[in-house]
């Protein structure tokens, strides 16, 4: 399974998203965010966490006007995978191919510590490798990670069972303790925890392994 990971200036977790894929058995290539064209034959697309652009004008705004990031929607469009973590996931909303917006935390702080989820659907790629109902946990850290959507959208998330991940105890305000969604194809994933950063046993568990290696596995078999 070959897998490329974007890289922004002020992307910070881009080696680790990189590593885990990497542990989880995919090829992985970095991509500049001014190439223009994705490496042929990516199975799946990663947008890291980080401080793209130092999170000037809007969290993600910016790298989604890079160049690449045609060539994401592109490959997306077309039925690719692409996983945006943190400000991955602000990315992918601001190139519209997530719905909603991540705004300022509800207690305007910025939050670093590890979370309780609930996996609210294993009917994904991603997330096939949990049982629907389990509670994971997983590292957050974020600013703007507040998820907000109108009402008709989140009815929508939950009613198409869109929401791959919920707070067991929101620490950001989302609307509807929502951590992660996917798109109507299921084939793209935005989340503000950090599976990447709790995927072997050096980072304190393995909560987030699961994810890359039933990823690389489902795609490897496709």
């Amino acid at each position: 399974m070959k897998a490329a990971v974007i890289v922004f200036p002020g992307s910070n977790c881009d080696r680790d998203l990189a590593v885990a894929l990497e542990r989880a058995g995919a090829d992985v290539t970095m991509v500049w965010h001014k190439d223009t064209e994705l490496p042929g034959g990516m199975d799946l697309i990663g947008v890291p966490g980080g401080f793209s652009f130092g999170d000037y004008l809007r969290c993600g705004a910016i790298a989604a006007n890079s160049p690449i990031c045609r060539s994401v929607i592109s490959h997306a469009e077309k039925g690719g995978y692409v996983l945006g973590v943190c400000n991955g996931f602000q990315v992918l909303t601001e190139t519209g191919l997530l719905p909603g917006v991540l705004l300022r935390n509800s207690g305007l702080k910025y939050i670093c510590k590890p979370v309780s989820l609930t996996v609210k659907t294993a009917d994904s790629a991603f997330t096939q490798g949990y049982a629907a109902g389990s509670h994971i946990t997983i590292p957050i850290a974020h600013h703007d990670g507040n998820y907000f959507a109108d009402e008709a959208t989140l009815d929508r998330l939950e009613g198409e069972d869109r929401v791959a991940f919920t707070y067991d105890d929101n620490p950001n305000g989302s609307a509807r303790d929502i951590a992660g969604i996917l798109s109507e194809n299921r084939r793209v994933l935005g989340m503000m925890p950090h599976p990447e950063r709790m995927a072997e046993p050096t980072h304190g568990g393995t909560d987030g392994a699961a994810m890359f290696t039933s990823l690389v596995g489902q795609l490897a078999d496709a």
